[in-house]
């Protein structure tokens, strides 16, 4: 099964064709109070025209022979397949013989047999947002009436399998099923899904003029969401989760912050934007043409742009841009910069940096207690695995070699 690393590619922009706009409301959700920036616009859609030059402009801008579009929400499958035809037409248009790849990213709710047949047809590789078993999943993903969603989920799951579809889940880690990390692990093993992005989610309340509700990273204010992951649940989750990956599951079943660990041991890019050393080169678009610095940064703070009046090249390579991306990396505190994992996880998404070091300084990542925990737990691992590595051997060799309890603290 293929996978797709877009944030290793030079540039890269998730199109958002309905906005902000979702069937559900998912009570963690980053993006639905997005539509507050745009509630005097009615029509919450892509035009044909700015898709088209979305399209041609996205082609052009890239330096590489593969170019990959993702598609975001909100629910992307608000837009009809109509819409993602004309999309895909228009690539073939503008693409000049380049290899076009299509991701998608949808809650699965809406999926059915024309949808999925779409997506096999077109090679479409599919996102599926579902938080484990249904007792963690229907915990905060509901409809706006408050009815549960895992069934429906399942369905759209069950049906791309018929179809052959290629898909990834994106699971949230939140207050509620962050202490159960074996049955949550579990769950998508039993499912056969073999390729698994855990995300923490944490959120602060603030109060803000444009009626936001959400405080952006690299600033203190706010108070910790209720359903917000803690420090020391990340580092017990992801610690526990590894030691049954490590030790059965190494080249079977590929966990995306596992991979990109041993991507940066080795000295390699991580493909994930939060685990590099900088970011910023992967922003969004909006409906309208607005352009962010990232998809958690989307606040008129952070707008690079539109694409109607600048290209895409120019606000992804300009000086706001720039200088995002550099913050990530000059913005370290003291405590970051004198850790000896500091090469593992760069201080991490910047949206989360918003607690002191020990010296007092600003800009800690709220989760660096759970992550240094995780690289000192997987530390003799990574080690192992980079030898193999080096010495041209699988990695999966690790789950064959014993190693010593003093070898790891957890």
């Amino acid at each position: 099964m293929a996978t797709i690393n877009p944030f290793a590619r030079p540039m890269y922009i998730m199109l958002k064709p309905a906005g902000a706009l979702c069937n559900l409301r998912c009570k963690y959700c980053y993006y639905l109070e997005k539509n507050e920036l745009y509630k005097r616009q009615g029509n919450h859609v892509i035009t044909d025209e700015l898709l088209e030059k979305f399209v041609k402009e996205y082609i052009e801008a890239q330096t590489t022979p593969n170019i990959l579009f993702t598609w975001h929400g909100g629910e992307t499958l608000m837009r009809p397949i109509s819409f993602y035809r004309r999309a895909l037409e228009l690539q073939r248009i503008y693409s000049h013989g380049r290899q076009i790849d299509n991701c998608i990213q949808t809650n699965g709710t809406l999926l059915n047999d024309e949808w999925c047949e779409f997506f096999k047809q077109n090679n479409f590789l599919v996102g599926v947002s579902i938080d484990g078993p249904q007792e963690f999943h229907d915990e905060y993903r509901k409809t706006g009436t408050g009815r549960p969603t895992f069934r429906d989920v399942m369905k759209g799951i069950n049906l791309l399998n018929k179809h052959g579809v290629e898909w990834n889940a994106l699971a949230v880690v939140n207050d509620f099923n962050a202490d159960y990390p074996l049955d949550f692990y579990h769950f998508f093993k039993e499912i056969g899904c073999r390729y698994i992005q855990f995300t923490p989610i944490v959120e602060r309340i603030t109060t803000r003029p444009d009626n936001l509700r959400l405080a952006p990273g690299m600033q203190e204010e706010g108070m910790l969401a209720d359903f917000s992951i803690t420090a020391g649940q990340w580092g017990n989750f992801l610690c526990t989760i590894f030691d049954e990956w490590v030790h059965h599951d190494v080249g079977e079943y590929y966990i995306q912050l596992f991979d990109a660990t041993l991507a940066n041991w080795v000295g390699q890019a991580p493909g994930i934007c939060t685990m590099a050393e900088e970011c910023g080169h992967a922003g969004v678009m909006e409906f309208n043409g607005d352009v962010y610095s990232c998809d958690h940064f989307v606040f008129p703070e952070y707008k690079l742009g539109n694409l109607h009046d600048q290209t895409i090249f120019e606000m992804m390579n300009g000086q706001r841009q720039r200088k995002f991306s550099r913050m990530k990396k000059q913005m370290l505190p003291q405590q970051c910069r004198e850790c000896r994992f500091l090469f593992a996880c760069h201080g991490e998404c910047p949206k989360n940096r918003f607690v002191r070091d020990k010296y007092g300084n600003p800009g800690l990542n709220y989760l660096c207690q759970g992550y240094y925990r995780f690289f000192k737990h997987v530390a003799p691992y990574m080690d192992f695995m980079k030898n193999e590595l080096e010495n041209h051997r699988a990695p999966a060799n690790v789950m064959n070699h014993i190693f010593s309890d003093s070898h790891y603290s957890k």
